[in-house]
């Protein structure tokens, strides 16, 4: 018996040289039919026959019996065939233990057994066995290296790739086609795209296999327009494209987005008499969906005979990235109802797709059934499970499974940050964000735009700062979407003029960067610097798409630009054929109505080519709101409730408009409803932060540390407003004396934090202020007077805009 004294972790290079030269290229080629005599007997016998038939483990185990029985079981073919066997079908221990007492071993034993390895083993394992051949005197054969080639790139194991590569060489196989391929594709699955194109380019012939190759890690790593000119290139050098070719290309294909490209791959198809195959099919469907032609893509899906699973998979994912999770659903109900087995990218896509539509008794049904799958264990399907419960508000659920996931990456980090953001709960991701920190896990871009959007909900500048410096330090500044994320941050952030020089600092920008930007100066009251950069965006490549129209008509409608919001509105669909949706039209009635135009919005309202949803009487109620409207107020309100009967927010609204109109039988009408339906008025608050530390006040706060010296101050501090020629406005407030009156309005969240903020700060610091309900006529009005009896710029951000209060002014210009 050959003895094997190697450990799995001797170096390739290091193998024992008392083993003679290695065997002439010739050799290399060498199959067991030429270089072993086989008698005629055991291929007529019916065990072989067998074995060749075998398609199962449970066969194989009643096979061997037989073979034994035969003496057939010392025949070189059948102990061959038997370890081959066991290791197709994942058995590496029992196919050793057909290999290991057998005293005389061919050269093609050893052979079969290196495959097992490369197969159901690690690299380690499979390196170390080489190594035992090649101690044991066995000439190596040109397979063996590119098993060993095709592991190395699965595993991105570099080292080990340039290791087997020089041990290729050696053997003098740097010449042969089929070796040179495998080399080229473990450079190109180890990312190192360049090095496998100079392995291609040396080679002194190449057939279909290596150029499909060379296509296909092109298309892989993200160079999709050179993988196209390599297929061009290899039309000229007189290769026809083959299947394997059109499903190496359709990738690429559906990375650049051409659908014109596509197209002609796919006339292409047919012309060949590929379309019928299974993978080409599949690849056109993929290829559709992600080019935005999911109909298409249906069309093809439907008409395939045997569909793979890859083939539902590809149909799912391609509904869920086009918007129609429902329609992904009903893929995945029909896998169901044909018992088709699923795979763990089927649960990933269903998941997915339930996360989408907030669908929360589907999204557990998936679950249980990835229980049934045993996909626990699957770190991608368990991100996939935490997202869905992050979006389908069970973010705590979410968070159980977090914690009980053992092999967490940074995609369950970033999943889990994302979900608390996503769900309002920023002290919770800024929590995670730290503790990935502490654990010495580098934050990635995906890290980045989770995180920043929760800090510029939370809008506090210092924090803003510190982010924004975490994300120099770990060099994500150059990535598009981190860099858009801070732009938006400062400008939800207070620091407009910062998120400017950002943006102008940007080497790329995306449509969303401008669309952030000009969000941002909208949401200021900036309408004219919005409109500015937006017509600036129009003389760029990038093409504005919806909702860059949304943010410029609410532009218009923060800074009262009328005429401009309906020149932009009409020219979403003459002058770049985007149909404006719902919000959009939202976007106009809110622009009219703010601009006093009441009639002129409901007249637009009932307009409308769509039926009008709950946010469009939304802004009309706001707007009657604002202009004291009862008439148009009520038919808003009562539309609304037709919609809606249990939203407290637009009940509060319309007794608003009663109160300030001194209608307070109607009001008490208002609030007795709200009561017997037990609906609630979400209440009032503002954030304010000092030291890093996050203050919060709601209405008539006592319960505040300094809560005595806030009230005292406010005392002091509305004479001296009251002195400046601030008139408490106590219209909205009845049945008490005029005094408690003023004490009520005295208790609003803004003004207590506002007083807090200023006994707390130096004199000439800025005061940021966030607040998560419009902010009230009278606190905006004695804000302005606060700004200019103590000389301090307050920034207050609420739910719907800012508002800079400077010197006695607001930079609305009272226009919100």
């Amino acid at each position: 018996m050959r003895s094997h004294p190697l450990s799995s972790t001797t170096p390739i290079s290091r193998i024992p040289t008392n083993v003679g030269p290695p065997p002439p290229p010739s050799n290399l080629h060498s199959t067991p039919a030429q270089r072993i005599r086989i008698p005629s007997h055991v291929y007529r016998h019916p065990s072989a026959i067998l074995l060749e038939l075998c398609t199962s483990m449970k066969e194989l185990n009643q096979f061997l019996p037989l073979i034994i029985k035969n003496g057939l079981y010392s025949e070189h073919l059948f102990q061959t065939k038997v370890v081959s066997l066991f290791c197709k079908f994942g058995s590496l221990h029992d196919a050793a233990r057909v290999f290991e007492p057998i005293e005389d071993k061919i050269d093609e034993l050893y052979h079969t057994m290196l495959k097992g390895y490369a197969r159901n083993s690690s690299l380690d394992d499979a390196v170390s066995f080489f190594c035992r051949m090649r101690y044991d005197g066995v000439r190596p054969v040109v397979y063996n290296f590119t098993y060993l080639l095709k592991v190395c790139g699965d595993d991105k194991d570099l080292r080990r790739g340039k290791e087997i590569h020089c041990q290729l060489i050696l053997n003098g196989l740097a010449s042969n086609v089929f070796a040179m391929t495998g080399v080229v594709n473990m450079y190109a699955k180890c990312r190192l795209i360049e090095e496998a194109y100079k392995m291609f380019d040396r080679m002194p012939e190449r057939d279909l296999v290596c150029w499909n190759t060379i296509v296909s890690g092109y298309a892989q790593n993200g160079f999709e327009r050179s993988a196209l000119e390599l297929v061009l290139r290899m039309q000229e050098e007189g290769k026809r494209l083959d299947s394997i070719t059109i499903v190496s290309i359709l990738p690429a294909v559906a990375g650049i987005g051409s659908l014109r490209i596509g197209r002609s791959v796919h006339a292409y198809s047919i012309r060949a008499g590929f379309e019928s195959f299974v993978n080409v099919s599949t690849a056109l469907v993929d290829m559709y969906s992600k080019c935005g032609s999911v109909g298409t893509g249906r069309l093809i899906f439907d008409r395939m005979i045997g569909k793979t699973v890859v083939s539902w998979n590809s149909m799912i994912d391609g509904y869920v990235q086009n918007g129609d999770p429902g329609e992904a659903m009903k893929i995945f109900q029909r896998m169901l109802d044909e018992q088709v087995e699923m795979t763990n990218v089927t649960i990933m896509g269903a998941l997915h797709a339930c996360a989408d539509l907030g669908d929360l008794e589907r999204g557990r049904f998936v679950h249980k059934l990835l229980d049934q799958l045993e996909l626990e264990s699957d770190v991608s399907v368990m991100n996939s499970l935490i997202s869905m419960y992050s979006k389908c508000k069970k973010v705590d659920i979410a968070a159980e499974i977090f914690q009980n996931l053992r092999h967490k990456t940074l995609v369950s980090w970033n999943a889990m940050i994302l979900g608390y953001a996503q769900n309002g709960r920023v002290n919770e991701a800024l929590d995670y964000f730290c503790k990935m920190h502490l654990q010495n896990i580098k934050p990635d871009s995906f890290t980045m735009v989770s995180v920043i959007p929760a800090l510029a909900e939370l809008s506090v500048l210092p924090q803003a700062k510190w982010i924004h410096g975490h994300v120099m330090r770990t060099c994500l500044a150059k990535n598009v979407f981190v860099a858009t994320a801070l732009v938006d941050m400062y400008a939800k952030c207070g620091a407009v003029h910062t998120a400017r020089k950002l943006f102008d600092m940007m080497d790329e920008r995306h449509v969303t960067t401008w669309n952030a930007m000009i969000d941002g100066y909208g949401t200021h009251g900036l309408g004219k610097a919005a409109l500015e950069l937006f017509e600036k965006m129009k003389k760029e490549v990038i093409r504005p798409n919806e909702v860059t129209f949304l943010c410029v008509l609410s532009a218009c409608s923060h800074s009262g630009l009328v005429e401009e919001g309906y020149h932009y509105f009409g020219s979403m669909k003459k002058d770049y054929g985007l149909e404006p949706a719902m919000d959009h039209y939202g976007a106009m009635v809110d622009l009219l109505g703010r601009a006093n135009r009441l009639n002129e919005a409901w007249d637009f309202i009932q307009k409308m080519p769509i039926e009008p949803q709950i946010s469009i009487f939304g802004a009309m109620l706001g707007a009657c709101r604002i202009h004291k409207n009862v008439e148009l107020g009520e038919k808003a309100a009562n539309r609304i409730f037709e919609l809606d009967p249990d939203d407290g927010g637009y009940h509060v609204l319309l007794a608003n408009i009663y109160a300030t109109a001194s209608m307070w039988d109607k009001v008490a009408k208002v609030r007795t409803t709200m009561e017997k339906k037990g609906i609630q008025k979400s209440p009032g608050w503002s954030v304010v932060e000092l030291k890093n530390e996050v203050h919060t006040f709601y209405s008539g706060t006592t319960n505040h540390p300094q809560a005595k010296r806030i009230y005292a101050f406010l005392e002091t501090l509305g004479d001296r407003i009251k002195v400046a020629g601030y008139v408490p406005d106590t219209n909205s407030v009845h049945d008490v004396e005029d005094v408690v009156k003023e004490q009520l309005l005295n208790s609003h969240s803004e003004k207590l934090a506002i007083a807090f903020a200023l006994l707390n700060t130096s004199p000439g610091t800025t005061i940021h202020l966030r607040k998560n309900l419009r902010v009230c006529g009278d606190c905006h009005n004695a804000t302005k007077y606060i700004s200019l009896v103590t000389k301090r710029e307050i920034i207050v951000r609420d739910m719907r805009r800012f508002h800079h209060f400077k010197d006695g002014a607001c930079s609305c210009g009272d226009y919100w």
